[in-house]
């Protein structure tokens, strides 16, 4: 008998997009990155990594629209309610999801600090969590 894959869902602000990501979720990290930042109006964002075939669209995939921004980075969000739901590189076999947009309850945590190199002057990174001033460096 096998395990069943855990099941998270999330949707936008409006609920017009609804996903679920089968499990497990991959790593989480707080992005400080320009991007990150003006895509959601904060110090940073904060992201989990799954597999793009672990992503499937209940509903609204076609309310979607995607930027893709000078650095190559994708990112798609609702075009009614503009909640950001996912971003990516174009290749990769991995997504990005916004955590923040999860309607479902995950007991991961972020696990560092990303592209501090950008962080904002007015926030003060104080949990202790690693940082590194662009990718992590263990992959």
């Amino acid at each position: 008998m096998s395990a069943q894959p855990e099941v998270f869902e999330g949707s936008c602000l409006c609920r017009k997009v609804i996903y679920r990501a089968r499990g497990p979720l991959g790593t989480m990290d707080n992005c400080h990155c320009t991007d990150c930042r003006k895509s959601h109006g904060a110090a940073f964002a904060t992201y989990i990594e799954i597999p793009r075939a672990a992503l499937e669209f209940v509903s609204g995939q076609e309310e979607m629209t995607t930027y893709a921004a000078p650095s190559g980075t994708r990112r798609s969000f609702c075009r009614a309610c503009g909640s950001n739901i996912l971003c990516w590189v174009e290749g990769d076999p991995t997504v990005e999801i916004a955590a923040g947009s999860l309607d479902s309850a995950i007991t991961a945590r972020p696990r560092s600090h990303i592209f501090v190199r950008s962080k904002v002057s007015w926030f003060d990174i104080q949990d202790g969590m690693p940082q590194y001033q662009a990718y992590r460096r263990d992959g």
